[in-house]
Order: C-alpha cells, then structure tokens, then sequence
C-alpha cells in the first residue's frame, strides 16, 4: 500500500521546528489493512492492523531523561535534541466506538509478541474482544531484522567525537554439538563488535557447570566472526559475534567470552520510547495522535502495561526509574502487570546494556538482572546498606500505577521469585502494598502448557503441561477494572513465611516426597551481589568481567504438601484436584550435558499411579488415582467444583469454563485404560 505519514498540522505550520514537548515527532504508517481478514471480532465488529515506524526526540537536558545512561554523549539534532525510531504495530477496531477507552501496551520480548499466545491463545481475540487498542513497538537495539521482530534503531555514544569502548561479557551453552555459536545466546540477536584491540586480546573460558572453577582457553584455539546481518534490505543494528571453538563447543558446558567493544548503545531510550509512545496516545491533542476522536480529544484514557519474563523485568525497571513520568510528569501507565519477570530488574539502562540478557541456574548467571531491589514496596539491602523499591520514585513522582504482579511458580526455582514478596534475606514476608497484588500459579512453568501432557524437551522428566492462561484473563480484566472503576482486585494469592507454606529450597525443608526415580534438585538459581568496579553504582559502567561475587540473597520456594503439589498458590483445578504431580522445576539430562543443573525455566509432570496395587509395587507414597477418587465421574465432579470456586474468587471467566471441561474430559482415558 502506500504510505501514509501522519505530522502533526502545528509542526508542518512550523516548517519543521520542534516543539519542547513533542516527544514523539511523527508516525510513518506504511500499511494499514483488515485484522483476521475482516472478520469481525465477537461485538466489536472488524479491526485493523497497523504497520509502521514512530519517529521521537529526546532532550538531555531534561530532568525526565537524566536517567538514561550516556543520552549526554549520542549525537544531537539542531535543536538539541536526540533523534531515533521504533517499529509499531497497532490493532484497533474499525469503529472506534468500539474501544473501550483503554490502550493495551505489550512490551515485547525479544522483538517478538507474547500476548497473542499468552491471553489470547485458545480464547479468540481475547484483548481486540475487551474492546482494547493493542499496541506494541520495538525497543531493543540488539534485535536483528526477520521473523516479524520489531526493531529499534537507537543512538550511539561517542566521546569528543571518538568512539568509546569498554568490556563486554557474552556466556553461551549449546544443547548439542555444534562448531561454532551465537555469543548472544539465542537466534536473531546481535552483539556488541569487538575493537580491533579487543579481537586480538579476547578471552574464552569454559566450564561444565557454573559452581565450576573457569577453565581457560589458549586464544589460538577459538576465533570471534563478526559479520553484519541484513533481512528484506533491513540491516540490523549489531552485527552477528560468533564463537567457534576448535574440536567444537561441548553440550552444556558454559562458555564465557570477554573482550574489549566499541560503540555502546544508548538503549536507555527504549524505555523513554515506550513512555513517550503511551502518553502521545493518551494525552497528545493534535494530529500527531492517530487515536484522537474529531473534537480533538484523544481516545485512550487509561493505559494498560503487561510484559512477559523478560519484558516483564523491564516493566519493573521502566517503573524503578521513573519512566511512568512522562517529559510533563505525567502518570504513563495507569496499571501494569510483570508477568513471570521474577525477583528481576536487567540490562536495560547502562553502558554497553545488552536487555536481551537474563539470570538463570546455569545459563548467564551473573549478568545485570536480579539485583536489589526486588520488592516492589521498600525494604532495606542488609548486603549493600541500600534502602529501595520498584515503586519508590513513581510514589515520589505521584504516578504509581496499579501493579499486578502474576508468575508461575517456577519463578522461586529460576528467576528469584520469593524475593518479590520477602525481605532479601528470606527472613519475612515483606508488607505488601495496597496498589499491588501478587498471584503465583502453583504447579506451572515459566511458559503456558497446553493442558496435556508434553514430551521431555531436554529434562530429566516431561515438561509441565499446566495451562495457567484463563488465570491469566481473569486477571487482566480485573486489572481493568481496578484501574478504571476503582473495584478492588481478588486479594493476593501467595505463598508465604508466616503460614508456612513459603519454606527453605532442600528436600528436607520443603516437605517433597520420595518418588522412586525421579532426582530432586541439588541447586536452585539464587542471585548475589556483585561487583563490577567503582563506575558501577554511580555511572553504570561496568569495569569487571566477570564480576566478582560476594554474598547471596535467599531464595525460598513454595512448600509441597504429601503428593509433591504446591501449596499456598492460587491453583488451576488440573493441580487441585491432581492427576499427577506438577513441579515447578526439571533438571536437566545427561543427553544435553550438565545432567542435575536446572532445566531453564521448566517444570515437570509426573503421574499417579493407577491404582494402590501399582504404587506400592513401586514404592511410590503418593496415593493412586483409584484411591484418590472412585472414578471418572468423581474425578469430573471435583474437578468442575474447583473451577467454580475459581469463578466465584474471579480467578477465572465464564467464557474459560467450556475450555477447562474440555481438557477435564481429556483425562478420562486415565482411569478407563
């Protein structure tokens, strides 16, 4: 189609000048065309897809922007101020009387969508259903162009016009033998370009397991390629590193590449993109908003922010910062919701950031992600000396949103989720604070099953099938509905210190039962602090890699009652009224290497016997599906009072009860066979 840009009419009668609020310049819509073929989408009726760049200028000298690390040094426009763009996309219904006032902003992860498959996978459209605006747009610098990624092109950092460099840290494992790797970790990623120095000076360790000792690799036994990746004319950001190893990399084993780079990002934009992107569509008046009514007033009234594991994070780091101000102090997101980020903030906001990183057990460690504060009320680091939370500076600036903050419970085994709700010692529970709610979802993993049981993907066991997402859509609407009419949210559902139910990691502590043949965890991930040299804390420059680490915070996990099942969580009727035992953790196989670590953000699936006869002859204590209900018919029964009671509590829609009967009725093979 043709393109379309939209400028604003005062900018245009100003031939150019930019006005000191116009944060967002300009939008390029370069196709705009029917969602789902037209079809209309429940009572809305027929939606739109838009396409396209936004175009946006930062002024350093504002107080609003003095957070973003090295904003000061990237290249100015003549008016002062720092240019860069964003792709977008936006879904909108195509009478707009049919929005319902608010803007549904996903922060994407990785330049990829989550909540088509998250809130609305198995419920058709859930979000354009609502009636909200769907929004997302790139903000990572590191995504490379292909596969529907959503990129950003962000400014370069230079000192007296040379170019600036410092250590960068990459850690790669591969689940099978392969010649060479990715030192981001992970496909259509790019990384920081060695200087020429930092090429003929890298180094390259490795080790099979991350309490392991580093093993040093001669330099003239591994090489760093670098080369610049370009999809559909479209030339990414970074270029492509690549480690290749002589005698090829070994599965699971950790190897960790340091060199010297040039030309760091000023990805701290990212995060005033997406604040400034939300307040044009709430708060702009002119043409410069697409989603403005005739009378000039703008469409959206309230904004909504989810956030999935990694975008989750950033979430809690655009609120640790400040960014829920916009550039007139104006509240941005009026409620978010962190899905599966964890006890995590991340490298979103300092030199050399690369926000594609996270914290695991095995995989990347160390990097800047899980890192005090971790609560979103204050609390005191007895580590550091710090005093601090996710919410204290929107407080100050009095533009705290509602928070729901939602996780599986395979958070408490991989990404520090105790440390959301606890002191950082795991002493207490922390006070919680009256615009936040937390739910953790007992027995799932990081990622959304589908309800039936799965293959073992690299674990030791299947992986955990529990589908939490209609938990999910409950509580999206409530959010909603907090946000917009002041109704109070389900209270928190948590696992917590002072009932018991939120205990110590080894098997001894938290009440897990013997199961023949299968291994209970020996590590779990818990974050340290640490050192990355004196420019850290005050420039976010970081002068050691690897860092040194001190002492670790406490983690804890959700205590298991006599079948393995989680308690004190807010329970799907699959883990209520069991088939199985739903962990929150697997370990990892010897068929992928590093057998016993942890499982990246996996959890398993381990079923009942059939019958007394069949569990004793096993040696298995959990009693057996036979003993546990009298048939199918009982089996449904329980299993439909569960899901009603989760109806009744608003952990659950009307409209998700047929999708849970279904997969009720999917279990009768098991006691009929």
């Amino acid at each position: 189609m043709h393109r379309v840009v939209l400028i604003s009419a005062l900018a245009a009668a100003l031939a150019g000048a930019r006005l000191s609020w116009a944060e967002v310049t300009r939008w390029e819509i370069t196709k705009r065309e029917p969602y789902a073929a037209g079809k209309a989408i429940g009572e809305r009726g027929p939606c739109e897809r838009w396409t396209g760049v936004v175009h946006f200028a930062l002024d350093p000298s504002l107080a609003a922007n003095g957070q973003i690390v090295d904003l000061a040094l990237a290249p100015k426009n003549g008016d002062g101020k720092v240019e860069f763009w964003a792709d977008f996309e936006l879904l909108v219904p195509v009478d707009r009387k049919q929005l319902n006032g608010a803007l549904f902003y996903e922060v994407n992860n990785r330049g990829n969508k989550t909540a088509p498959g998250i809130l609305d996978g198995g419920a058709d459209d859930f979000l354009l259903r609502q009636g909200f605006a769907v929004l997302w747009s790139g903000w990572i610098a590191e995504v490379h162009p292909g596969g529907g990624r959503l990129l950003m092109s962000a400014p370069v950092a230079t000192e007296n016009g040379q170019p600036i460099r410092g250590l960068v840290r990459n850690d790669l494992v591969v689940d099978r033998p392969l010649p060479k790797m990715s030192v981001s970790h992970r496909a259509g990623l790019g990384s920081y370009s060695p200087s020429k120095e930092g090429l003929a000076s890298a180094t390259l360790t490795m080790r099979e397991r991350e309490a392991d000792a580093r093993q040093s690799v001669p330099r003239d036994k591994f090489r760093l390629h670098v080369s610049d990746v370009t999809v559909d004319g479209r030339k990414g950001q970074l270029p492509l590193v690549e480690l290749e190893v002589d005698g090829g990399l070994k599965p699971g084993w950790i190897y960790e590449v340091v060199y010297e780079a040039e030309g760091p990002i000023v990805q701290g934009v990212g995060l005033a993109g997406i604040r400034d992107l939300v307040a044009c569509l709430k708060y702009d008046t002119t043409e410069r908003n697409p989603l403005r009514a005739e009378s000039g007033k703008p469409l959206i009234d309230r904004a909504l922010g989810f956030g999935t594991s990694q975008s989750g994070r950033c979430l809690r780091q655009f609120l640790y910062e400040g960014f829920n101000a916009d550039e007139q102090g104006r509240r941005v997101f009026d409620g978010v919701m962190p899905h599966v980020a964890g006890g995590g903030l991340g490298s979103f906001n300092h030199r050399f950031a690369s926000p594609t990183r996270t914290n695991g057990q095995h995989e990347e460690h160390t990097f800047p992600a899980d890192y005090f504060p971790f609560t979103y009320g204050d609390e005191k680091d007895p580590l550091s000396g710090r005093e601090d939370g996710i919410l204290r500076r929107s407080r100050t600036l009095g533009v705290a949103p509602k928070v729901m903050h939602t996780q599986s419970s395979s958070e408490y085994w991989h990404r520090s989720g105790s440390l959301v709700h606890t002191d950082p010692l795991g002493q207490r529970d922390a006070d919680e604070p009256q615009d936040v709610r937390y739910f953790t979802f007992g027995g799932t993993q990081h990622g959304a099953g589908s309800g039936l049981l799965g293959a073992k993907s690299g674990g030791q066991l299947p992986s955990n099938p529990a589908d939490y997402r209609p938990l999910m859509r409950a509580l999206v609407v409530a959010l909603d509905a907090w946000v917009k009419d002041g109704k109070e949210p389900p209270q928190s559902v948590i696992p917590r210190i002072a009932d018991k139910t939120l205990v110590g990691w080894k098997e001894k502590e938290s009440g897990w039962p013997d199961i023949p043949g299968v291994n209970y965890p020996q590590v779990i991930h818990q974050p340290s602090l640490l050192d990355r040299g004196p420019d850290w804390e005050s420039r976010r420059i970081a002068t050691v890699e690897p860092p040194q680490v001190k002492e670790s915070y406490i983690v804890r996990v959700p205590a298991c009652g006599p079948d393995g099942n989680e308690l004190g969580t807010l329970n799907l009727p699959a883990v209520t009224v069991p088939v199985a035992t739903y962990t929150s953790w697997n370990l990892r196989d010897e068929s992928i290497g590093a057998g016993g670590e942890l499982r990246g953000l996996q959890g398993s699936y381990i079923p009942f016997a059939k019958t007394k006869a069949e569990r004793e002859k096993s040696g298995d204590p959990r009693p057996a599906l036979l003993e546990r209900y009298r048939d199918f018919a009982d089996y449904g029964m329980q299993y439909l009072a569960a899901a009603q009671n989760l109806l009744t509590q608003r952990h659950l829609l009307s409209e998700d009860l047929p999708r849970l009967k279904s997969l009720c009725e999917k279990q009768r093979g098991l006691f009929e066979n």
